[in-house]
């Protein structure tokens, strides 16, 4: 007998119809010995509709109450998913995460899991029922409803599948696996039968949107083994768990992300001075914007040359900030472009091969596609383009490092 925790997203229970289709799923599952426990979204939709509901009330909602709100979305979702259970005649229970007592801190709208009470789960799973808890929610010690954020579902089924130390930790969605890249810029994209969490974690935090990042991090941290599979087609999806060594040389590169939301921004003349990237940095990060890749360069008249990038939706933000930066600090000028691109490539295949960085940047030459930043790591290298390259450098790097070839 095996344990699992699935989780369903929104669009798997979208309508009554898919919800009754999901409870095949379990039932299968259980029928084949299994023991499953069910974490699930709000069906697709509804938390936008509930966020809207709230503005129409107050222009800046509580936070406190809109956990309160917002948690509603998976109640109904979990109510009904055991309904269509109960129908197929599969005994089964629903939870909110304050049922569960999935405890978090009192951070409302972004709460982070600090323990959870796993004794109700393994005695309804004694009993032979699937266990139906609401994703996305908790409770913090003073008894309040919290949320847990953006992909805040991948979070708790991940936090649970460790709880109950569950063999794997199965993600359905609405793709069959995780691909070497993205199939609608490179039709030749193939699914991978598997990847690292570092490779998975790379791959989430440059622009793959299959996995939420901190749903790999809590996943990596507790050796959860990960398996994203559709919800709509049988298949074995991708596995991301640790590999051995020997596995993890075969690949040289695992796959190609990118990110369209990028801005670069440029502070000209600096003078070159201790404390310069502070003072460029502190009134940006002052503002809560992220930076993402940095490049100075020391030019012969002791100034220096100062460019990164941020998201593009906080473009306009920074220009402004470093306006008044680059006057303060006697700066020559400031410039910046919105219409550049992030590719990447990632693969643990990087460390013990040579000569990755000179093929991707070959390959890039020959298409005629100008670099304008270089970042690396030990297992990816991201490059900064002009957005009109994007499909052109994706599939001429999806060609030159083999991934449409089928694994070995």
């Amino acid at each position: 007998m095996a344990l699992y925790v699935y989780k369903f997203g929104g669009t798997s229970v979208g309508s009554v119809e898919r919800i009754k289709a999901v409870a095949e799923k379990i039932k299968k599952a259980r029928d084949q010995g299994d023991q499953v426990v069910a974490v699930v979204s709000a069906m697709s939709g509804e938390t936008n509709r509930l966020v809207a509901l709230a503005k129409e009330i107050q222009t800046q909602p509580t936070e406190r109450e809109m956990d309160v709100l917002l948690s509603t979305g998976e109640q109904v979702t979990i109510s009904l998913l055991c309904m269509a259970l109960h129908e197929l005649g599969c005994s089964a229970c629903s939870y909110t995460g304050a049922q569960v007592r999935i405890l978090t801190d009192s951070s409302h709208t972004k709460a982070r899991i600090q323990e959870i009470d796993d004794r109700k789960i393994h005695a309804d799973l004694k009993s032979g029922r699937v266990v139906v808890v609401a994703g996305f929610q908790g409770v913090d010690e003073h008894g309040n409803i919290t949320t847990l954020g953006r992909g805040g579902s991948d979070t708790t089924a991940v936090a649970l599948a460790a709880a109950v130390k569950a063999d794997e930790c199965h993600i359905y969605t609405d793709v069959d696996g995780v691909y070497t890249t993205d199939p609608r810029v490179e039709p030749k994209a193939r699914r991978l039968d598997k990847i690292t969490f570092e490779e998975m974690l790379e791959m989430a935090s440059l622009g793959s949107k299959v996995l939420q990042i901190r749903s790999v991090e809590f996943a990596g941290k507790y050796n959860v083994a990960l398996r994203v599979l559709s919800s709509f087609e049988e298949g074995p999806g991708t596995l991301i768990s640790y590999d051995e060594e020997s596995e993890m040389e075969k690949a040289l590169v695992s796959g190609i992300a990118f990110n369209k939301d990028e801005a670069k921004l440029t502070v000209t003349g600096v003078p070159d001075l201790p404390g310069v990237a502070s003072k460029i940095l502190g009134p940006i990060a002052d503002q809560n914007i992220e930076v993402d890749m940095i490049v100075q360069n020391i030019a012969e008249d002791a100034t220096t040359d100062f460019t990164f990038t941020v998201h593009r939706n906080d473009y306009l933000r920074a220009m402004a900030i470093l306006e008044k930066v680059c006057s303060d600090m006697g700066a020559r000028r400031v410039t910046g472009d919105d219409n550049i691109v992030k590719v990447s490539i990632v693969g643990v295949g990087m460390r013990s091969h040579a000569g990755i960085a000179s093929t991707m940047f070959k390959t890039l030459a020959e298409e005629g596609i100008n670099i304008r930043m270089i970042s690396t790591s030990e297992i990816k290298i991201s490059v900064v383009v002009d957005e009109k390259y994007l499909e052109l450098a994706v599939r001429s790097l999806h060609k030159a490092f083999g991934l449409d070839k089928k694994e070995q």
